[in-house]
């Protein structure tokens, strides 16, 4: 470089440093507005397609067995809890091969404590694979997720009823394997998302990706229902073999990073850097000096990439530790709001096909296919909201609202007649705040808090933090699981959705000190361009 480029270099860095801190505010002073979604996606190329479609229907599978549990509970039930009149069984020996429990109420624990069981060991494993994870290939982590998680299936819905094999320890068992392989899957493809998305237009593209797990409940629902006329365990059986074919295309097709094809994020989407590298470590609340010395950074490096040969990429990130990882900011805050706003999506979730069969009457198979229209709910919820906090550039404020506006929603859900397209009506109304925000946290917030500043020399902490988030999201959801059954069972189902209440609130409690944070960083904004004009 000779000496008038260098001083031309430094001429222009001095300048754009200048510029960001003319004001009082120094990022209010420039607002940078997010790029529209179409201008955005239309940076991507095939190998982001392939990746994003891989990752997603990998978890639809994988939520469509998980959903066929609760959606044949009454089958199921009815099963473990026969009764003398049932002209389908013999009476006397069958009747003792059959018998697990005294009566529903009994078997309706059960299933409760089941879920409790999936859940916690779920949870367990969450910590554990978000750490394996990041150590070892995310694409063999995947498939031996999903593969091993369809070979317990298997035997637990439909291997155990065709050999007549009736054994709570043998349940128990089986559920607790199945919690820790699937939750090998999720950090997995939050990570590989990360490594092919940038934080630009992040809350959009995950917001729309993370509608994988209500697709995979809508899948689960409509296929245990199609073929729940022949028995529960056919149910198990279909959804199990997709799961597992699954698994196989994920081994033999999914590129983990953009690097597995000799490619960097900038060459692979076109993007300047402050889009790819720089941007996806940009941190979720940062204070504004350290921002514009990340641009004075970049705005150096791309005039310095025109004007000098490439030099040898470093070397390949550690991976951060468990605790490191948890006490990056806005860590624990997020995962203990997921706990309570988990318990919640995941009872609807367990329980809503049950709910609606023994509240209302209605057949099971028509229970089924109602239940999904709070998945659509979540589906629409969790697209728009992350929208909307990608152009506001805050994610709090965004939560908060739809979680105030939750509240409402159950409590009004709770009144509903029993009218199927009312029913219907409010479920969906109730997914969109409460699917939306468990969305966006177990997702989009995730590849946030996983690619902030504090992680600029160890990248391969994403899946690592994600493991934490819902993890302790899961632990949340297993203790409520077996409360749901106990309360319903003891106070009927009007006090059950109290407590969901109280738990939506609880997130909102939990998010308050980055709310204020954020709130604050906003009036501000707004105070200096006034100022401005």
């Amino acid at each position: 470089m000779t000496g008038w480029q260098q001083l031309d270099k430094w001429h222009g860095v001095t300048d754009l440093y200048l510029h960001l801190t003319s004001s009082s505010s120094l990022r209010s002073a420039a607002p940078v507005m997010p790029p529209s979604c179409c201008g955005y996606l239309s940076q991507y190329t095939h190998h982001h397609l392939v990746a994003f479609l891989l990752t997603f229907f990998s978890y639809v599978l994988l939520h469509a067995s998980r959903k066929t549990f609760s959606n044949v509970k009454v089958s199921i039930s009815a099963q473990w809890t026969p009764s003398f009149q049932n002209d389908s069984l013999s009476p006397g020996e069958t009747w003792e091969e059959n018998h697990l429990f005294e009566d529903e109420k009994q078997a309706t624990l059960f299933l409760g404590a089941l879920d409790s069981i999936f859940l916690f060991s779920y949870a367990v494993g969450l910590y554990l694979s978000g750490v394996i994870g990041d150590r070892v290939n995310l694409r063999y982590v995947l498939c031996f997720g999903l593969c091993g998680s369809a070979a317990v299936e298997f035997v637990f819905g439909t291997l155990t009823e065709w050999l007549h094999i009736y054994n709570i320890y043998l349940y128990c068992g089986l559920w607790v394997l199945n919690g820790l392989l699937q939750s090998a899957v999720w950090p997995c493809v939050v990570a590989v998302m990360g490594n092919w998305f940038g934080k630009t237009g992040r809350g959009f593209v995950f917001g729309l990706w993370s509608a994988c797990a209500s697709v995979g409940n809508i899948l689960g629902a409509f296929l245990a229902s199609s073929v729940l006329k022949y028995g529960y365990e056919y149910a198990f059986l279909v959804t199990s073999v997709v799961q597992f074919a699954g698994g196989v295309v994920v081994f033999f097709g999914l590129l983990t990073s953009p690097k597995e094809v000799g490619l960097s994020l900038e060459s692979e989407t076109g993007l300047s850097p402050v889009e790819t590298d720089t941007d996806s470590h940009r941190p979720l609340m940062s204070d504004e000096e350290e921002e514009v010395e990340v641009e004075v950074e970049v705005y150096g490096r791309q005039h310095q990439s025109v004007q000098q040969p490439e030099e040898p990429l470093d070397e390949a990130p550690q991976a951060i530790g468990f605790c490191q990882a948890f006490c990056l900011p806005g860590v624990l805050p997020y995962s203990l709001a997921y706990a309570c706003l988990k318990l919640v999506n995941y009872s609807f979730f367990f329980w809503l096909p049950f709910y609606l069969s023994n509240n209302y009457g209605w057949e099971e198979a028509q229970a089924d296919r109602l239940s999904v229209w709070y998945d659509v709910g979540g589906i629409i919820g969790g697209t728009v909201q992350g929208l909307i906090s990608d152009f506001m550039g805050k994610r709090a404020p965004v939560l908060a609202t739809s979680l105030a506006l939750a509240m409402a929603a159950l409590v009004g859900y709770s009144r509903s007649p029993n009218d199927q397209l009312i029913n219907a009506v409010l479920l969906a109304i109730t997914g969109f705040f409460i699917g939306g925000p468990s969305n966006m946290i177990s997702s989009a917030i995730s590849a946030d808090l996983g690619r902030q500043e504090a992680l600029r020399g160890s990248k391969e902490a994403l899946a690592t933090v994600t493991g934490i988030v819902d993890g302790t999201g899961s632990i949340g959801a297993a203790g409520g699981q077996y409360l749901v059954s106990l309360i319903e069972s003891k106070l009927g189902w009007m006090c059950v959705f109290y407590f969901f209440v109280v738990m939506t609130g609880g997130s909102i409690v939990f998010i308050t000190p980055l709310l204020v944070k954020e709130v604050r960083a906003m009036w501000r904004d707004r105070r200096a361009m006034r100022r401005q004009l």
